[in-house]
């Protein structure tokens, strides 16, 4: 026992000393091999790592497992540092790149990188999911899946309080499935259901695997087995329905190319891709490599999972808001009476609406969808404030304390939308506010989550009241996976005066 505390000590004095050669920012000390992770909330990481953030800066650094992590909460320096290339790398996650095997969009880096996310930019803007390009078309199909979703509530008896999750999922997701795969599911449909299942139980289980990023030698325990077995068959299956799904649409393709028609008019991400990818075999365009039924799987995969998750989980925080806030609901929607005055809306009245903005926005300060932000991964070494962040090191915008900051914000966790309205009463948004982060990796579908809020809010309001159907118990706290869920509630979707 003594020989072991010995060692101990001594292996903490050394884990020190080279952190200090090292000229790593200040931060815990940790224990060998598993470093600060013991004391690590694994319910709500984002509150521990943020009150050492109090203590230390906002720039200190951790270890985690064999991962050494510097930590960020000042905008301004993750502005600066994340316009770097040597940033623009991912953390070395043992899960995530295992199973993602650097294909995709997310876990992508270097030249692959770069392909997709131009190519995915060019797809959305094509498609009218970005400033630019064909944006009503963009907004009839949104349009269109929420008011499915409004049908539908009001086919139910509306004075039993239902948990919004499920219609809204189906709402949302259908019309993510519809641009990325061109094509949606019924309710009950079975490729539906799979989808939706390991969606939810997979942000689970790799929030539950979270040791297992920074300690690989956790595989070979029995829940980690578990855990790890149901991931890469999830990953399996998955990738034979897409693969199905690209099949049938290669063959479309072939038939246009065959006829003679206009290819450049895709209407989704898979078709565009396939489309690129016959652009470049005919050209024998050196990218080509970047366009493989392997990549088209992963990508796919990521544009579904990162667009239905983010969205949905952003959208039931907002109704969760607006039930418990009465008043706040009340101006949200006499300010959509007086600019609409019963019409749908429309994409031209976003700058009509202020407050509307302010709430959403407000939403996303209050309750990030990602508290953590998106670790990103050090390329080089890199200088920042006199210190070095090494090469290889995970590097965390910590979102929930930028949107928490007291110094920004007068009492954080008040629901206040006048925190993005300015003296002239126009919305505005402040520097420090970075719901899909900034810099190079920045989320590539911002301004299609823009969008997708602003419709599912107004349409939603616009057509119901909403009450809580337990007031006094309804939790504000959250479940932390990758995302920060609310925890399940109920709400009366009540007839609006407004209609």
């Amino acid at each position: 026992m003594c020989l072991y505390i010995f060692l101990t000590i001594f292996l903490l004095i050394i884990t020190h000393i080279i952190w200090k050669v090292r000229n790593l920012p200040p931060g815990p000390w940790g224990l060998p091999i598993v470093g600060y992770l013991p004391w690590l909330n694994p319910k709500a990481p984002h509150l521990t790592l943020t009150d050492l953030s109090k203590k230390y800066g906002s720039i200190y650094s951790l270890s985690l497992g064999n991962v050494t992590t510097v930590v960020l909460t000042d905008p301004k320096q993750i502005k600066t540092l994340f316009t770097k290339d040597a940033t623009i790398g991912r953390a070395p996650l043992y899960v995530t790149h295992g199973i993602m095997h650097g294909y995709g969009l997310i876990c992508a880096e270097g030249a692959l990188w770069k392909d997709q996310r131009r190519f995915v930019h060019n797809c959305l803007r094509n498609m009218g999911g970005s400033k630019t390009g064909p944006r009503k078309n963009m907004e009839q199909l949104i349009i269109k899946h929420l008011n499915e979703f409004v049908k539908y509530i009001k086919g139910l008896d509306r004075n039993q309080p239902i948990d919004p999750l499920e219609p809204l999922r189906h709402s949302i997701g259908s019309f993510i499935n519809e641009i990325v795969f061109g094509r949606y599911w019924d309710k009950d449909d079975e490729t539906w259901v799979w989808l939706q299942h390991l969606q939810e139980e997979g942000v689970k289980h790799i929030g539950v695997a979270g040791p297992l990023n920074f300690l690989p030698f956790l595989r070979f325990l029995p829940m980690f087995k578990r855990t790890l077995s149901f991931l890469t068959e999830g990953v399996g299956k998955t990738h034979r329905i897409y693969q199905k799904l690209i099949d049938e649409e290669y063959a479309l393709l072939n038939k246009s190319r065959s006829e003679d028609l206009d290819t450049n008019n895709y209407t989704n991400l898979m078709q565009g891709f396939l489309i690129e990818r016959e652009k470049r075999r005919d050209t024998n365009d050196a990218g080509l490599r970047y366009y493989t039924d392997e990549q088209l799987h992963y990508l796919l995969a990521d544009m579904f999972g990162a667009g239905l998750d983010t969205t949905l989980t952003t959208l039931r925080w907002f109704l969760l808001y607006m039930a418990k806030n009465e008043n706040t609901q009340t101006q949200f929607r006499i300010e959509l009476n007086t600019v609409l005055n019963g019409r749908f809306p429309s994409i031209d009245d976003i700058s009509s609406m202020p407050f509307v903005e302010a709430c959403i926005a407000e939403t996303q300060r209050i309750r990030p969808v990602v508290p953590l932000g998106m670790p990103h991964g050090a390329l080089e070494d890199i200088e920042i404030n006199n210190y070095i962040i090494p090469k290889g090191s995970m590097i965390v915008a910590l979102q929930w304390a930028v949107h928490q900051n007291e110094e920004q914000y007068h009492d954080p966790e008040v629901f206040n939308p006048n925190n993005f309205i300015n003296d002239e009463g126009k919305f505005y948004k402040p520097d420090h506010f970075i719901p899909f982060q900034n810099g190079k990796r920045m989320c590539v579908g911002d301004e299609l989550a823009r969008m997708i809020l602003f419709f599912s809010s107004a349409i939603i309001l616009q057509s119901f009241k909403l009450k809580l159907g337990d007031k006094d118990n309804v939790s504000m706290e959250g479940e932390a996976g990758i995302t920060l869920t609310p925890k399940s509630y109920k709400l009366y979707f009540l007839d609006s005066e407004m209609n």
